[in-house]
């Protein structure tokens, strides 16, 4: 799978000079854990994390001052986006195999990545919505793969079933470079762990 086919295209975003607060309105409300920023141009230029908007928000309770001297040491707080924006760990263009983001995105421990083409902001994808497709049922991937079958040849030609997300697929002509075709038809379907050809006799069950 590429990242374009799982990607999230109508992306919140926040803009530099928006409010800071209004940011971290935005995170709460969504349920979101990164906002990209983008400028006028539609280029990433930033994302606004949890963490980024937590900074310096949180005064210390005036209860646990009385009878001390007032702490005067507290900063200040950001107030737009531009000020508690940061650099996004990890990024990724349409095309990048999602195998490989999630294995960035694991060993950097973020949940989500902005997808960008060039500078231009294009999707975002999430942890969720790879286990999304990993958990796709198998009638679902049935019916996709003989859908994409079916635009390379005869669709009556191939036998598919799955398990698990594995798909097995006869086909009695046997033709190597049309056996390739469908390799990478079938494996570009989201959920799909691997795809096979068994011999015929022992996929119907004889041996």
């Amino acid at each position: 799978m590429r990242v374009r086919d799982l990607m999230t295209r109508d992306v919140v975003t926040v803009s530099p000079e928006s409010s800071a607060r209004e940011a971290a309105a935005l995170l709460a409300a969504r349920g979101f854990t990164t906002l990209p920023v983008v400028d006028d141009r539609g280029a990433l230029v930033g994302v606004v994390t949890e963490a980024d908007a937590l900074r310096d928000r949180l005064p210390v309770d005036p209860r646990s001052l009385l009878g001390r001297e007032p702490w005067r040491g507290r900063p200040v707080p950001c107030r737009t986006v531009a000020e508690v924006m940061s650099q996004p760990v990890v990024g990724a263009s349409p095309g990048t195999d999602v195998a490989e983001l999630a294995r960035l995105m694991l060993r950097h421990g973020v949940r989500s990545a902005c997808v960008v083409d060039g500078r231009r902001l294009v999707g975002v994808v999430t942890r969720r919505d790879m286990l999304r497709a990993i958990s796709r049922d198998d009638r679902t991937l049935e019916k996709e793969v003989r859908y994409r079958l079916g635009l390379y040849a005869d669709p009556h030609r191939w036998e598919v079933s799955a398990v698990d997300g594995h798909v097995p697929i006869v086909d009695s002509l046997g033709d190597e470079r049309d056996r390739h075709v469908a390799t990478v038809l079938a494996g570009a379907v989201a959920g799909v762990v691997d795809v096979s050809f068994p011999e015929v006799g022992r996929a119907v069950g004889h041996g």
